[in-house]
């Protein structure tokens, strides 16, 4: 039986506006899906769509696990973007020269705290 990954969920205080913030940093779209649900999704058709939901909790700590984009450009310039946005940089990160892909990124929060990170293309080694 083929396995296909439907979507990341992501819980919120305020899907709608998670949802628009989101979809405003991705370029993509806000469908809502059932009462406070929506779906971020590319326009196109690609990729997994995120989900953003109403939860009655809450976030406690940090992500277990959170989502990577990745952009052209300096990635400098792309955290000031998102900071403009709403977003928060908690850190800058730079693997250490010696693996065989080092990588440097952008630790950010959105704006209900949910972690994420940001690369660029000029930054990121060893991906195809």
């Amino acid at each position: 039986m083929a396995r296909v990954l439907l979507a990341v969920v992501v819980d919120c205080a305020d899907s709608l506006e998670q949802a628009r913030w989101w979809a405003d940093v991705l370029g993509h779209r806000v469908t809502e899906r059932n009462t406070d649900e929506y779906e971020v999704s590319d326009p196109s058709g690609g990729g997994t769509p995120l989900y953003f939901m109403n939860v009655p909790e809450p976030k406690s700590g940090k992500n277990r696990l959170h989502v990577d984009i990745t952009v052209e450009g300096p990635l400098v310039e792309e955290v000031d973007h998102l900071i403009g946005a709403g977003a928060n940089l908690i850190e800058l990160r730079q693997d250490p020269g010696t693996l065989a892909n080092p990588d440097t990124w952008a630790v950010m929060a959105d704006p209900e705290g949910n972690e994420f990170c940001v690369l660029s293309a000029d930054t990121v080694t060893g991906m195809a």
